[in-house]
């Protein structure tokens, strides 16, 4: 099963990266692949943590599929938590950790894996995985700089 982690130094605050990537319902407007997005509900927790349910829709050549998502927002720990809920996986987990850094920028660490339900479409993943997930990374940088500035 394909996993990925990743940790960047960007020259944004932690709550600045933190909100980018909180903010599911915008992502078709910078994630690649992602055709649609929509946030289902979003609660309040008791234990301090926002939880939403959100839905995107992923969009690549002849691949077009919805899944379903619960996203753990920690505000306080800027800690972003996701687990699936229902579509083509058999399994999908990621987690975004955002620390700011004593000399200004933050530090980013992200980690993702998952294994789809299809044979077919998990070995076409693994192909392009690496590199897909380099992409995503690069989208979210892409998009703070536009929203944010240089930093």
């Amino acid at each position: 099963m394909p996993s990925h982690a990743e940790t960047r130094h960007l020259p944004y605050s932690a709550e600045q990266m933190f909100d980018l990537v909180a903010d599911v319902g915008n992502y078709p407007k910078f994630l690649p692949w992602t055709a649609a997005a929509r946030v289902r509900r979003i609660t309040e927790r008791a234990d301090g943590a926002r939880e939403m349910e959100a839905d995107l829709v992923i969009s690549f050549k002849v691949f077009r599929e919805r899944f379903g998502s619960r996203v753990v927002l920690w505000d306080d720990e800027r800690r972003i938590e996701t687990e699936y809920l229902d579509g083509p996986f058999e399994h999908m987990r990621s987690n975004w950790v955002f620390r700011d850094l004593p000399d200004g920028g933050c530090e980013v660490q992200f980690d993702v894996d998952f294994k789809l339900r299809s044979r077919l479409l998990q070995s076409a993943a693994e192909l392009f995985f690496y590199e897909a997930m380099k992409r995503v990374v690069s989208a979210f940088e892409k998009r703070a700089q536009s929203l944010y500035g240089r930093g």
